[in-house]
């Protein structure tokens, strides 16, 4: 399908995949790597204008990425839907997709399959489609989305230990210090609160035993009396102490995300919280949802056991999550990423969202979605304020912990070229090892004998 009208056919399509700084930030897997891979996408239009896009760049993502960039070449901007057949048709199977139970190692998303590479390829290109649409006709792209709802996007504070420099000084230094015990946590979240104007605190856990996890959230509570706090230990733990850890810090947790691993295990401690037996709610919201009815319990939140529409079903239907953190780019693109809200809606789970290591172009199209969704309940995440580097002529500010919904047609962002060419050098010259995000790799650095923890850890 082509589109003249406003001269929206494709005429090019440009990939540029960078290696961006990132901190010592650690996680249940290891800790970040000195610098993480991001493909920036260039969609450009027989109208002259160029839409940008960005999602993982890893080298299965750049193998699926590099045939369906030449597939959208004579194709309308316009044509989204379309674009899933299309990767379908053209991308193939990647290697090293994992099986049931197995963890991503770069996303700790789950389970790692060819469908979710996809999606998160896709969502790049669609949103880069999005933008070159949105310059091309003078509209925001929350406008091609429906309109806005809100002038202004809610974020929370990221906060995760961390050591004060990469093992043997690899990678960029920075001034945040160590953060590797309660009164190092607390220090961070007062700095992100104040540079930022945060008011509530998410906390990556699955690092230390429980029990100093506890201890974390309870100075970051003394600290931040009343605020919204989370942890999140990417399914490190057993179910015995997910819901210990729930019932210990249920009076000032906002939701407790990924506890557990897989819907199986969510759903036991879920039902554990409510006071029943695994199983006996009967579908979802038949026993009434936190934050939708008000039901005692706190709500459990997921990025990992529900990142696919597939996985949906049995999740809701069996109580699992509470609360699901939609990301862009593993469900597909921002249209996507509507339709999830709207599902969640219709069956009372609230709405936030996740984020991992990225640029402005991600946070820009985050930002549109999550101002079109009408019951976003909870702050969204963000790991913006870690990143030191960009690829945009003007970084997005954070005002009162939120950031504007930019008017401007597109994503309202400008590519700095200059900064891309930067970023890109890097890449070129790796010699292979940081192309693919690994922190259990990173972490043998400081620990040679280091596996990934089998989970649960605790």
């Amino acid at each position: 399908m082509t589109d003249a009208r406003h001269g929206l056919t494709i005429t090019g399509v440009r990939l540029t995949p960078v290696l961006v700084a990132d901190p010592p930030l650690l996680n249940a897997q290891g800790v970040h790597q000195p610098y993480t891979p991001r493909l920036i996408i260039e969609v450009t239009t027989e109208g002259g204008v160029t839409g940008l896009g960005e999602t993982y760049g890893d080298t299965d993502y750049l193998a699926l990425a590099q045939p369906l960039a030449g597939a959208l070449i004579g194709r309308s901007v316009t044509d989204l839907n379309g674009l899933p057949e299309l990767a379908a048709e053209v991308c193939g199977d990647p290697p090293g997709v994992t099986g049931a139970g197995a963890v991503d190692a770069g996303g700790l998303r789950g389970v790692r399959t060819t469908g979710k590479l996809r999606l998160s390829v896709l969502s790049g290109f669609e949103v880069a489609c999005l933008d070159a649409w949105g310059r091309a006709t003078g509209l925001p792209v929350h406008a091609l989305l429906g309109g806005k709802v809100r002038d202004r996007v809610e974020c929370s504070a990221y906060l995760f230990y961390r050591w004060a420099e990469h093992p043997g000084g690899r990678g960029e230094r920075d001034d945040w210090g160590a953060a590797l015990d309660p009164a190092g946590v607390v220090a961070q979240a007062r700095r992100f609160a104040d540079t930022y104007g945060f008011t509530s605190f998410k906390l990556k856990g699955g690092v230390f035993p429980p029990d100093e996890e506890i201890a974390a959230v309870r100075a970051l509570a003394a600290e931040f009396p009343g605020r919204p706090l989370r942890l999140d230990p990417n399914g490190a733990w057993s179910v015995p102490t997910s819901c210990r850890v729930a019932d210990e810090l249920a009076d000032v947790l906002e939701y407790l995300e990924d506890p557990t691993s897989g819907t199986a295990g969510m759903a036991e401690v879920a039902a554990a919280l409510r006071g029943v037996r695994p199983g006996a709610s009967g579908r979802a919201g038949a026993s009434g949802r936190a934050g939708a009815s008000g039901r005692a319990g706190l709500p459990l939140a997921t990025n990992m056991c529900v990142t696919t529409f597939d996985e949906i079903a049995e999740a809701f239907a069996r109580d699992a999550v509470q609360i699901v953190l939609a990301d862009h780019h593993y469900w597909g693109g921002l249209r996507h990423t509507r339709e999830l809200a709207a599902i969640c809606r219709t069956f009372g789970v609230g709405l936030s969202m996740h984020s991992n290591t990225h640029l402005g172009i991600s946070l820009a199209a985050m930002t549109q979605v999550a101002a079109t969704v009408p019951h976003l309940g909870h702050a969204c995440d963000s790991h913006y304020p870690w990143q030191t580097e960009d690829v945009l002529t003007e970084r997005i500010g954070f005002r009162d912990g939120r950031v504007d919904v930019s008017d401007a047609p597109g994503l309202g962002v400008t590519l700095d070229r200059d900064r891309l060419a930067v970023l890109h050098r890097r890449w070129l010259a790796d010699d292979g090892g940081l192309r693919d995000r690994d922190d259990a790799a990173a972490m043998r650095h400081a620990d040679p004998g280091w596996v990934t923890p089998a989970t649960p850890r605790w």
